[in-house]
């Protein structure tokens, strides 16, 4: 027995390795002359093809592969015929001359397996980047077959076979399309929030995106997903005897292997392999139920929906962070990594050593890293042949270190350099209380004063802050309906500190103007207003000063 099932195993192995090898035309060096063979196969049914035939056919699509002859062709063919995405065809020859029996004696038809992996990789090349929509209309009409195929067979007599095999198949075209659907929208949205480079008005765009459809993805999925199984639990008493009764009406290919295989028995003929319609199976039951419903300990896809959607707008936050840190220069620099990678593609050897010699100040090792003389100055360019000589050290030149040996020196005494500091940070601390002091007697009447450059800088510090906090407001319900909304009536931004509070108000035809030693700012349709915090933690803030 355990021969049997190692013979078995190895068996399924070749089997697998045969059919993985019908890929291996879309990595070879030819792979879009063996595409465009294989369009024009597909593009015909039922059809053997000879090398003349083909040709034409290449030449009236005007593809990259209608120069090759009819040598070359045969060449590729024979490929495909090897992989398995081709068949030789028996059809009988009639030729007026040798050199034409020669070149038509060979004809071609496509292979099952062919056929399938072609048209998948048509699918990829077409419409591979682009955002699938979720076929989210489909999940109410998923659930109103479920039900109404539950009514039915519930009732005295059940569904008639032909209305039920009709309902089914309509139920399971479309739950297959919507499942597939969602995993291809949410592929895409894995692929754009992996991103760390997005700029403001994309970052925008996929908040958009994240808040508004895949919330309505969401919700409408866990609105549906109880009905659904509620559907399913009432059905599922009845579909054994739907799915014979069915079988019974219409058998389908699966009548014709039967006969097949009593045909065959005795002739050691392998079985006729069907495969059957989406719904004609109990397994397919199954697996539409744990769609929906959690029945092997596992979870179901609608818990994984959820947690996608979890870590989708996690990433969305660190996107957001990443935004606001940006200010302080802890940003990422793909763009710019990229524009230089470019760079060095594009340029001659000579532009790409300066290139990176500009970017990087990595110069030329020509001198060991050791200065010459005083008096010598020695350009970049010069060369080790005709440079002068310089004196290396002995323990550079028998050790490789310039590490002297003996006894470490004493700790350095730094002090002095931290007093240094911490009298610089002390100043720092009152020159910006003192800002916050200015700005707090400035408020309602910056017409009339000039700002220091400090007061400028600690309010354009705030005004940020608070555009910032307005445009990253969370979404708010509003009649049941979760909209996002830019509120700048109400942004302010706070320095516990300094205990300052910087509120921003959206007055149309306003004009502000702050005057500082730096030079005029002037903000319109916005009007600042500045107070101070409470001491308490957590408090109210204090009436402003106006």
């Amino acid at each position: 027995m355990g021969a049997s099932a190692s013979g078995a195993g190895q068996d399924a192995d070749e089997e697998a390795r045969r059919r993985l090898n019908a890929y291996t035309y879309l990595s070879a060096p030819e792979r879009l002359e063996h595409v465009a063979i294989m369009r024009v196969f597909c593009g015909t049914l039922l059809a053997d093809l000879a090398v003349p035939d083909i040709m034409a056919k290449l030449r009236q699509a005007g593809t990259s592969a209608a120069g090759l002859d009819a040598d070359t062709l045969t060449v590729r063919l024979e490929q495909l015929v090897q992989w398995g995405n081709l068949l030789r065809s028996s059809h009988t020859v009639n030729a007026s001359s040798i050199s034409e029996y020669q070149r038509s004696r060979s004809r071609y038809q496509l292979s099952k397996l062919g056929e399938r992996i072609q048209r998948d990789a048509d699918g990829v090349l077409a419409e591979a980047d682009a955002a699938r929509e979720v076929s989210n209309e489909l999940l109410a009409l998923v659930e109103r077959g479920l039900r109404e195929l539950a009514d039915l067979v519930t009732e005295p007599g059940g569904v008639e076979p032909q209305d039920g095999l009709e309902r089914i198949s309509t139920l399971f075209v479309q739950f297959t399309e919507f499942a597939d659907s969602i995993r291809d929208f949410y592929a895409y949205l894995g692929q754009v929030l992996s991103r760390y480079d997005l700029d403001s008005a994309e970052y925008q765009g996929f908040k958009e995106l994240l808040l508004d459809y895949v919330e309505a993805i969401t919700e409408d999925v866990a609105f549906r997903a109880p009905r659904i199984s509620a559907a399913l639990g009432t059905l599922w008493p009845h579909i054994p005897a739907l799915l014979d009764r069915l079988d019974s009406h219409a058998q389908g290919l699966t009548g014709l292997s039967t006969q097949a295989q009593a045909q065959a028995q005795g002739e050691s003929r392998p079985d006729v392999r069907i495969q059957r319609s989406r719904g004609r199976e109990f397994a397919d039951w199954e697996g539409l139920r744990g769609w929906f419903s959690n029945t092997d300990g596992q979870g179901s896809q609608v818990d994984q929906l959820r947690d996608a959607t979890l870590r989708a707008l996690q990433s969305l936050l660190a996107n957001a962070k990443r935004m606001l840190r940006s200010a302080t220069g802890e940003m990422s620099r793909r763009k710019d990594l990229l524009r230089l990678a470019r760079w060095f593609d594009e340029a001659a050897p000579r532009d790409a050593h300066d290139i990176a010699v500009a970017a990087f100040g990595l110069y030329g090792a020509r001198h060991l890293g050791i200065p010459p003389a005083t008096d010598e100055v020695v350009p970049a360019y010069t060369s080790w042949w005709t440079g002068p000589v310089v004196e290396v050290p002995v323990a550079l030149r028998e050790r490789g270190s310039r590490a002297q040996r003996g006894r470490a020196s004493a700790v350095e005494d730094h002090s002095a350099q931290k007093q240094l500091l911490r009298e610089a940070a002390r100043q720092r601390a009152a020159a910006r209380a003192a800002a916050a002091d200015e700005l707090r007697s400035a408020s309602g009447r910056f017409a009339e004063v000039r700002l220091t450059s400090a007061a400028l800088g600690l309010l354009l510090e705030l005004l940020a802050t608070a555009l910032g906090n307005a445009q990253l407001s969370r979404p708010v319900s509003t009649d049941g309906e979760r909209t996002a909304v830019f509120d700048l009536d109400s942004a302010s931004s706070e320095d516990a500190e300094l205990r300052i509070r910087l509120t921003v108000r959206r007055t149309a035809g306003t004009r502000t103007v702050l005057y500082s030693a730096d030079g005029d700012l002037l903000l319109d349709d916005l009007e600042l207003d500045i107070g101070r915090t409470s001491a308490a933690v957590g408090g109210e803030a204090e009436a402003s000063v106006s």
